[in-house]
C-alpha cells in the first residue's frame, strides 16, 4: 500500500474543495484528480475525454504485468514502480516495438503528435490492439489533430480536446492507474 505524505492529502482536499469529480467513474477520477494535482489547475477536469472501460483495460493490464510502453524517458523516469519500454530509444522506434509487443499493452505517449497519428494508423490497420493509449502530446502543430485521430479509431485511450499536455501528464494518468 502506498503511503501518501501530507501535503499531498492536504492538497487533494483542496483540490476536491475546488472541483466535482464525483460524478465519475472511480478510474476517470483518479486520473482527472492526479492531474489536476500535478498542474494545480482544475480546468483539466473538462478537458480530459475517456471512457471508464478504456481506464478499467489499461488498470487490468497494468495489474496483470502488461507492457507499458512509453515514448520518452522523461516518462519512464516518473513511473518508479515498473518498467517501461521506450519506444524512442528503441532500434526502429515505435514501429518495431508495436512489432514486438503488438496485443494487450499499455501505450503512453506525451511528446511527439506523431507518434500518435503512427500507433493510431498501426491499430486502424489492425497490427495494433492495445489494453489503453494514454496520448497527451502537446503542441500549436498537430496535437489536437492526433488526439482526435485516436479518439476517432475507437482506441481505447484516454486523450484531451486541447493543445495541452505533455510527458508530466502522461506519467500522472499512469500513476493514477497503478495507485488506485
Amino acid at each position: 500500500m502506498r503511503v501518501r505524505h501530507p501535503i499531498e492529502v492536504e492538497s487533494y482536499r483542496i483540490l476536491r474543495s475546488r472541483i466535482d469529480t464525483t460524478g465519475f467513474g472511480a478510474l476517470h477520477r483518479a486520473v482527472a484528480e492526479r492531474i489536476v494535482h500535478t498542474t494545480a489547475d482544475p480546468s483539466w477536469v473538462g478537458d480530459l475525454v475517456a471512457e471508464e472501460e478504456a481506464l478499467a483495460s489499461g488498470k487490468r493490464a497494468l495489474d496483470d504485468g502488461a507492457p507499458l510502453i512509453v515514448d520518452v524517458s522523461m516518462i519512464a523516469a516518473g513511473v518508479t514502480s515498473r518498467p517501461c519500454t521506450v519506444c524512442a530509444e528503441a532500434d526502429g522506434g515505435l514501429v518495431t516495438v508495436a512489432r514486438q509487443l503488438p496485443v494487450g499493452a499499455v501505450w503512453a505517449l506525451g511528446q511527439d503528435w506523431r507518434a500518435v497519428t503512427e500507433l493510431a494508423r498501426l491499430c486502424a490497420a489492425g497490427n495494433v490492439v492495445p489494453a489503453l493509449v494514454i496520448a497527451l502530446p502537446a503542441g500549436f502543430v498537430g496535437a489536437v489533430d492526433a488526439k482526435r485521430v485516436l479518439r476517432d479509431g475507437a482506441v481505447p485511450s484516454l486523450t484531451n480536446r486541447g493543445e495541452r499536455g505533455g510527458p508530466a501528464l502522461v506519467t500522472a494518468a499512469v500513476n493514477a492507474l497503478l495507485y488506485a
